[in-house]
């Protein structure tokens, strides 16, 4: 292949690039030699990199995703490289097409005449001209009042029951829903939630719950019956 000198801002991305080198070297995009096209993209990266530093991520990376392509195809027989090469064939068969229409749209577009005018200038009366009822305005101005005396700064009493709450660690119902499954005290997912829980103990019991799912140490049926999942080893309390 022949020496490429070029500046990598003519291009928009690396498959653009990829694509100039298959039409440079007249492949045929359904049978790319992809061993020499990949050699001769890392070739011109390297040589950019080594003058310069501001070479783009994305064709650094390009180049470091087709050298390990080539490591595969290398291999006798790889179902890796096989996949790796279609996948490039795709990708450059999906952006050539995608290039085409574009230059299409850009010739019709080129083509077609578009004529814009300057917005008229409305000039219009601000001047309210509805009239209302004493009572509305006087309810609006009572709302207003009211507004304003809700911006005042609220007692530190108001906060006091959030402060006070008790705090319920998503530890402690974890072993609270391992061991009422296995005393047989809970059977149903509803039934680890009270109505008079506060919102810390509600909030922790689900965390719980995921938690738990998420470890496979127990299981959900469809009808929310809850179950220890067997081969699992659970902590209990004494």
């Amino acid at each position: 292949m022949e020496s490429l000198t070029f500046k990598l801002e003519e291009f928009e991305g690396p498959l653009d690039l990829l694509l100039y080198l298959v039409g440079k070297n007249k492949m045929d995009l359904h049978e790319i030699a992809i061993l020499d096209l990949i050699d001769q993209y890392t070739a011109v990266i390297n040589d950019l990199t080594d003058h310069r530093l501001d070479v783009a991520s994305e064709f650094i990376e390009m180049a470091a995703r087709l050298v390990q392509m080539k490591s595969y195809l290398l291999l006798p027989r790889s179902e890796e490289a096989e996949r790796l090469k279609q996948e490039l064939t795709g990708q450059l068969i999906e952006y050539s097409a995608c290039k085409e229409i574009a230059a299409r749209m850009g010739t019709m577009a080129a083509a077609t005449f578009t004529a814009v005018r300057q917005p008229m200038e409305v000039q219009l009366d601000n001047t309210y001209q509805l009239r209302h009822d004493a009572s509305l305005l006087q309810q609006a101005w009572f709302g207003l009042m009211g507004r304003s005396r809700r911006r005042t700064a609220p007692s530190a009493e108001r906060f006091e029951p959030l402060v006070t709450a008790p705090f319920v660690s998503v530890t402690s119902r974890v072993v609270h829903v391992l061991r009422g499954l296995v005393t047989g005290k809970v059977r149903q997912l509803r039934s680890l939630f009270s109505p008079s829980g506060s919102r810390s103990e509600t909030v922790a019991t689900f965390l719980a719950v995921l938690e738990l799912v998420r470890a496979g140490r127990i299981t959900i049926a469809d009808d929310e019956t809850l179950a220890v999942r067997r081969g699992k080893t659970t902590h209990r309390e004494e």
